[in-house]
């Protein structure tokens, strides 16, 4: 059987306004007043428009941000290196002792400390930092998966209009599913995914139509994130790169910010055909928002950086657009670092509109016959992309790309030695 296709269509390109928009019935699962700030992993202290947004968005100036360093193994060093970088944007941020090592009490016992409870509710942010995510739900939650009191008071900030912000795990977390403790990428693609296992269930703050995976592009994990989605028939998904984040307010309106960008996943189409015994997928679609670039979560209203506006537009349905010869785009390792989105960027002008990634163990590979996974990336009608060099880089912003995946087997060995 096809994998569940959703009744929206793809993405449009409007003839009258900078903005894309794809047409669609979804509605945001819960409407909550506050903020979330998802951060791809490995954020710079030094880079202070992320986390001076953290502190604006919890009220500002001498705002109270609680720090939970639940996720790490050092959480008092970890923990007060984030409620420093905070207080020197402008916070008044603490640190909460729950934590699985070298705190004075055990986590079930702090999740339910009503004097922790009410400092935390009283507070205007909320901060997990990074490390194991599992660690962040097995503490705030029972074993059969309720929520703590401590939670609740998590809820609490959220929904009466503060900010929800996490790093690396403390992204992971923000979905309604996460991964755990997953194997590889390419275990992943090879072996799928497990509830309880390599996945599991994370605290929901995110829409729940949308999944959200982290470290997206310097490791290679967008392929992983489309694993997860097609198990847990998730339509939409982000993937956030390191020293990067997303900005959502009200459960609706995202922006980016930061070093790079997010790509985001539209399975609304996709098809999956479980018969073919690995993984694969038929017609999900690919962008990346750069920072400055705006998302709307209900409309799926796409709006490029001003400064991206200002500049160059490659568009395919434009009797102005010109392609560049260059030869057929082949990528060995897509899953390799930033690999996805430098194949998507050169296939917007390139002369061939499609453009070929291979996902497989080299070691394997040299051996002997191996199995691994094409990915086919086409340029379509639906297709365009802005680029710009006004921040001092090669900046592009891609929507609707079309993605392909299929298993496939590569005869070794691989290569040999010239005799």
């Amino acid at each position: 059987m096809p994998f569940r296709k959703w009744l929206m269509a793809g993405l449009l390109l409007s003839s009258v306004a900078p903005a894309i928009a794809m047409e669609t019935d979804a509605t945001t699962t819960t409407t909550v007043a506050g903020s979330l700030v998802i951060m791809g992993g490995a954020e710079r202290f030094d880079h202070r428009e992320i986390w001076e947004e953290i502190v604006q968005l919890a009220g500002g100036p001498g705002s109270r941000i609680a720090v939970f360093p639940t996720a790490s193994l050092d959480p008092i060093r970890k923990g007060n290196w984030v409620v420093e970088t905070l207080n020197k944007a402008g916070a008044q941020a603490f640190l909460v002792p729950l934590a699985w090592r070298h705190m004075e009490r055990e986590p079930h016992e702090v999740a339910h400390d009503a004097d922790i409870i009410a400092a935390v509710r009283e507070a205007g942010g909320v901060f997990f930092i990074g490390g194991g995510q599992e660690r962040i739900t097995r503490a705030l939650q029972s074993p059969r998966g309720e929520p703590t009191p401590l939670l609740q008071s998590i809820w609490d900030v959220y929904q009466q209009g503060g900010v929800i912000a996490g790093t690396s795990a403390g992204a992971a977390i923000m979905s309604r599913v996460m991964y755990r403790n997953p194997d590889s990428v390419l275990e992943t693609l090879e072996q799928g995914v497990r509830m309880g296992q390599e996945i599991d269930h994370g605290f929901g703050f995110l829409d729940h139509n949308w999944f959200v995976d982290q470290h997206c592009l310097i490791r290679g994990r967008f392929a992983r994130a489309l694993v997860a989605m097609v198990d847990q028939e998730f339509q939409f998904g982000l993937g956030i790169d390191e020293n990067s984040a997303v900005v959502i307010e009200q459960n609706q309106y995202l922006r980016v910010i930061g070093y790079r960008g997010a790509l985001v996943f539209d399975l609304s189409q996709a098809e999956h055909d479980p018969d073919l015994g690995r993984f694969n997928l038929t017609n999900a679609r690919l962008s990346f928002l750069d920072r400055g670039d705006k998302l709307d979560l209900q409309t799926l209203e796409m709006t490029p950086s001003p400064q991206k506006l200002d500049d160059t537009r490659l568009d395919p349905n434009s009797p102005e657009f010109e392609t560049v010869e260059r030869p057929k785009l082949f990528f060995n390792d897509v899953l390799g670092n930033t690999a996805v989105v430098d194949l998507m960027a050169k296939l917007m002008d390139n002369d061939d509109p499609e453009a070929i990634g291979l996902a497989f163990d080299g070691h394997r590979a040299k051996q002997g016959t191996t199995h691994g996974f094409e990915f086919r990336f086409a340029r379509d009608q639906r297709s365009v992309a802005w680029y710009t060099e006004a921040t001092g880089g090669d900046d592009y912003t891609i929507f609707n790309i079309r993605v392909d995946i299929r298993p496939i087997r590569l005869p070794g060995p691989l290569y040999e030695y010239d005799e």
